[in-house]
């Protein structure tokens, strides 16, 4: 089979296709015939190093995928073969991601893909829906479970809604029932936001956004998604009702940042780090069992009319892949491994 393989740390020209025997599943595991991979910024920073030395003498990268099960090992229940799935995290703890034709994963990275959803949409899951899943369900005074109600009269701030991470979370914001506010950097991204289904889009560089946001929220926002922190807390914590959440999920604009105590603690808000690798298995399930359902239901999808451009590259492009992604293309990146 083919796979696209590093052995060390670099640019996106370590990155090399080979041939490679498929690996044969074990308890408890499924073996998946990948047709689309998802690209995300977390695969070249591992690729660059940025996530210190390399787990394993070869890596396949990728997290996120889409396929076929093509078999399955011993104690294995709830799959068959030739169900289609969608994995998540399958390069975490091991050396093989979806990078490559044929990947063999834990049942608990893998789960059902509904049969009206394209393989471009399962391969859009994973990391940017988890994530945003995750932050979304971590509120005080807000549920641990997303369905259709499950965020009503619940005000919801995405920052960057054109990203991949702060697309997922307006659509499946929207889908729960929470009204939805999202800043943006300019007119292109604010048009993705609102095809994402945001009900209200801030552009952070003709307004002031805190005035502009109270103005939607006057009793202020329940939850924010945040992707900048060191640049946008003292927004955060301006725009936040009291006993809300800022869930914090990259470090996009620095890594450093300075908070006022006083200023900060009269808002009994509270600050959730989300690192998608270690938030825990019942976290991740959860995960996976709300997002499929949103999806059965109509409530994710990608392309330009759902405000997530897709981009996509055939397997022994890689390279070119990963250098989208890291040059800050806008949508999705997708690797085109196997036909549908």
């Amino acid at each position: 089979m083919r796979a696209v393989v590093y052995t060390e740390s670099g640019d996106s020209s370590v990155l090399e296709l080979v041939e490679r025997d498929a690996a044969e599943p074990g308890p408890g595991e499924v073996r998946v015939r990948i047709v689309r991979a998802g690209v995300n910024p977390t695969d070249w920073k591992f690729r660059a190093g940025g996530m210190g030395e390399l787990a394993f003498p070869e890596i396949v990268p990728g997290q996120d995928g889409s396929g076929v099960v093509d078999a399955v090992g011993p104690d294995v229940a709830g799959l068959a073969v030739g169900d289609r799935v969608w994995t998540m995290l399958a390069q975490h703890t091991r050396p093989g991601g979806t990078a490559q034709e044929l990947v063999v994963l834990p049942l608990a990275n893998v789960a059902a893909l509904p049969d009206a959803a394209s393989y471009d949409v399962g391969a859009s899951l994973g990391v940017p829906a988890v994530t945003a899943h995750r932050a979304l369900t971590t509120s005080e005074d807000g549920p641990d479970r997303l369905a259709p109600g499950a965020l009503s009269d619940m005000t919801v701030l995405v920052a960057g809604g054109a990203g991949a991470v702060g697309n997922a979370a307006i659509q499946l914001a929207r889908w729960a029932g929470a009204t939805v506010i999202t800043t943006v950097s300019g007119p292109e991204k604010g048009e993705l936001a609102r095809a994402a289904g945001a009900h209200h889009v801030v552009n952070y560089r003709e307004v002031d956004a805190a005035t502009a946001i109270r103005d939607l929220a006057p009793d202020g926002v329940d939850l924010v998604v945040e992707v900048a922190p060191a640049q946008n807390l003292r927004l955060d914590v301006g725009v936040i009702k009291p006993r809300g959440t800022i869930a914090i999920y990259a470090n996009n604009g620095g890594d450093e940042l300075t908070l006022s105590v006083r200023e900060t603690f009269s808002t009994n808000a509270r600050f959730q780090w989300v690192l998608l690798y270690t938030v825990g298995h019942a976290a991740l399930r959860a995960a996976a069992e709300d997002i499929t359902t949103a999806v059965a239901d109509g409530g994710f999808g990608v392309g330009d009319e759902h405000g997530l451009p897709l981009h996509h590259y055939p397997l022994e492009r890689t390279a070119d892949a990963h250098a989208a992604v890291e040059s800050g293309a806008v949508g999705k990146v997708l690797l085109e491994v196997a036909d549908a």
